[in-house]
């Protein structure tokens, strides 16, 4: 069984009043995520501006 089928079986024996509380831990959880690859976007942009912010690069997107 996978780990989705695992989860999907799990949750089908949950009683209704805590699916509320599954619910959101699941939202919080793909909230984080995000925020993860966000943090990191922003941290690489410094490093990568480098690159980004030449003259080559301007003209090589010029036309898109």
């Amino acid at each position: 069984m996978t780990r989705r089928e695992l989860l999907l079986h799990e949750i089908e024996g949950v009683p209704d009043p805590v699916l509320e509380e599954v619910l959101d831990f699941i939202h919080h959880l793909k909230a984080r995520a995000g925020k993860d690859g966000l943090d990191t976007a922003i941290a690489s942009e410094s490093s990568l501006a480098k690159d980004w912010l030449r003259p080559e690069e301007d003209e090589a997107w010029r036309n898109l």
